[in-house]
């Protein structure tokens, strides 16, 4: 039958100190006496005690030596070890302890105050052990609960976004699809290093989640408009345009009494410049060139692409060839220059080269109008 006690190492190069030692604590604990340093490495390939008891003064490697080694080594590092020397200088004490060492003990020992120093060491290493399991669960479980949450938030997000995309009348999923084809610019835009210093320290998962809601705003857009199957008035657009700052003073609601959301944030940056063109000519702001935010600039290419390539109840979906013309043809004029040649690299990667319904029987909106509503 094995024996299931704690197992302890003794390292000394004196026979008898090894006698004692062992005699003083087998009753308790399984010991293994060692004679050298290169031999206590040796076994540690086999075994691994909960506790080394280790001589100071041994030929060939001392036991500072040989704790610089354990220290150093990824299997070794967390056994503790307990110095057994002779030397009572302080000194030398210290240079043990600051070397990792979790005790000393004089030379020569008491059975009784040895059996008690290794009794607490290794209590306190259980203790340790027992602390980190603790942490790595609670750690698990807040992971587990954090998981749980965002589930329940992306939940959240997709029944708002269907809400909008059922007042719209779109078809395809429109928000999902929308958030598909900017996952790949922008993972693109990072293989490729565009924009670098601007997109330090993005967090992707909350871009994508919170780019749901770049068109929340449209809630509050009348059905006579949001569903008209023809060409809006004057009048009709710029009513439509208010879907934006609907939608800002929808997350502003949201950011009341929050604490620096960067998910409120990406939304809110989302929703207010995704209709800004680079020449200055979009809503609301008619901001231009880099003075539109870089999510806004991404999104602009994005959502236009998805609308060509989608039917709508006012016009039909167009091929992902002519998109993307339409798309590069807005080069400087509606959107990003660089951000329009990053997608015409990545363009082929996008999942609508073939559109869903190509026919409608109403009469339609031109297509570069598409997106602006």
């Amino acid at each position: 039958m094995s024996d299931t006690r704690d197992l302890v190492m003794l390292v000394d190069d004196n026979l008898a100190n090894l006698m004692v030692g062992k005699e003083a604590l087998s009753d308790i604990y399984s010991v293994i006496t060692v004679p050298s340093a290169s031999k206590m490495f040796d076994l540690l390939t086999r075994y691994t005690p909960k506790l080394i008891l280790l001589d100071v003064v041994m030929p060939e490697m001392n036991g500072y030596e040989a704790i610089k080694i354990l220290k150093n080594h990824p299997k070794m590092k967390n056994i503790p070890v307990i110095f057994l020397t002779s030397m009572n200088d302080s000194d030398s004490e210290l240079l043990g302890l600051n070397l990792g060492a979790v005790d000393y003990i004089g030379k020569p020992f008491s059975a009784p105050l040895l059996r008690k120093r290794v009794e607490v060491h290794i209590l306190v290493e259980q203790q340790k052990k027992t602390l980190q399991d603790y942490n790595d669960n609670l750690q698990e479980m807040v992971a587990n609960k954090a998981q749980t949450i965002l589930k329940l938030q992306n939940k959240v997000l997709q029944a708002m976004a269907e809400l909008v995309e059922g007042r719209d009348n779109l078809t395809g999923n429109h928000i999902e699809r929308t958030q598909h084809c900017l996952g790949i610019l922008l993972s693109n835009m990072f293989a490729m290093g565009i924009y670098q210093e601007e997109t330090n320290g993005w967090d992707i998962g909350l871009l994508l989640q919170s780019s749901l809601l770049h068109d929340v705003g449209k809630i509050a857009i009348n059905d006579s408009i949001l569903k008209k199957p023809g060409k809006l008035t004057k009048e009709e657009f710029d009513e439509m345009k208010k879907h934006v700052m609907y939608g800002v003073q929808f997350i502003e609601k949201l950011e009341e009494g929050e604490e620096d959301s960067l998910f409120l944030q990406y939304a809110k940056i989302f929703i207010r410049y995704h209709h800004e063109k680079w020449n200055g000519s979009g809503y609301p702001d008619n901001r231009a060139g880099t003075e539109i935010p870089l999510l806004g600039r991404l999104m602009a290419i994005v959502d236009v692409y998805e609308a060509l390539t989608s039917r709508r109840c006012y016009k039909p979906a167009i091929d992902h060839e002519t998109a993307v013309n339409i798309i590069l043809q807005g080069k400087g004029k509606d959107f990003d220059p660089v951000l329009v040649d990053l997608f015409e690299k990545c363009s082929g990667q996008l999942p609508f080269s073939m559109p869903y319904n190509t026919k409608s029987n109403n009469e339609s909106r031109p297509l570069l109008d598409v997106a602006s509503s």
